[in-house]
C-alpha cells in the first residue's frame, strides 16, 4: 500500500505541499510505500519525514484510490497539517514547493487531481472509495508532464512563488524565503 498526504498550511489561500520525485518529474503529493509490520499512520509520518522534513499531525482520511492499468496500486491519502520540522528536500523529493490548494499547477500528475479535490471538500463527511483505470490517457499525460520537465530542467527553488505570469508549474519552493 502507498500512503500520501495534502499537506495544507492555513492561511488565506490554502496552501498545498508537493514535491516531484527523483525518478517521475511532475507535482505529486508527498508519501510512499509501507515497510513490512507498520501501520499507514507511521508510514505516512516517516514517509513525510524523509521526504520533506516535515512532522505533520493525520486530520483525517480522505479516501482509497485503487489503481489498475498503468503503475497499479492502491493509495490511501489523508488530509495533514505540519507541527515541526523543517521544510528540506530530499534525494527522492529534490523539488518541495506550496501552491495554493485549489488552484494546482499544471505539471501536477493527472491521478492526484481528484485527490487533492476530496480533500478540500468541506461537504465531505466519509472517506472516497474509488478504483480507476490509468490507460492510455494517464501515461501520455504523465510523459508530456515528464519530458516537459526534463527538457526544461527542474524549477529552481528560488523561481518564486507561481502567482507571477503564467507558469503555473511554479510554487514557493523550499529554501525560498516564503516556503514557511
Amino acid at each position: 500500500m502507498v500512503v500520501q498526504a495534502v499537506i495544507l498550511r492555513e492561511g488565506a489561500p490554502h496552501r498545498v505541499l508537493l514535491s516531484i520525485r527523483s525518478d517521475l518529474f511532475g507535482w505529486e503529493l508527498p508519501g510512499g510505500t509501507l515497510e513490512t509490520g507498520e501501520s499507514p499512520a507511521e508510514g505516512l509520518r516517516r514517509e513525510i519525514r524523509e521526504e520533506t522534513g516535515l512532522e505533520v499531525d493525520i486530520e483525517a482520511l480522505v479516501g482509497d484510490w485503487t489503481r489498475r492499468g498503468f503503475r497499479p496500486h492502491r493509495a490511501r491519502v489523508y488530509r495533514c497539517r505540519v507541527v515541526g520540522g523543517g521544510l528540506a528536500p530530499s534525494g527522492e523529493t529534490p523539488r518541495l514547493g506550496w501552491f495554493e490548494a485549489a488552484r494546482p499547477p499544471a505539471a501536477l500528475l493527472p491521478w492526484y487531481r481528484e485527490p487533492l479535490a476530496a480533500a478540500l471538500d468541506p461537504a465531505a463527511v466519509a472517506p472516497v472509495t474509488r478504483v480507476e483505470w490509468q490507460g492510455w490517457t494517464s501515461i501520455l499525460s504523465a510523459l508530456r508532464i515528464d519530458l516537459a520537465m526534463r527538457w526544461r530542467g527542474l524549477p529552481d527553488s528560488s523561481e518564486g512563488d507561481g502567482e507571477k505570469g503564467d507558469d503555473r508549474s511554479r510554487g514557493d519552493r523550499a529554501g525560498s524565503p516564503t516556503s514557511g
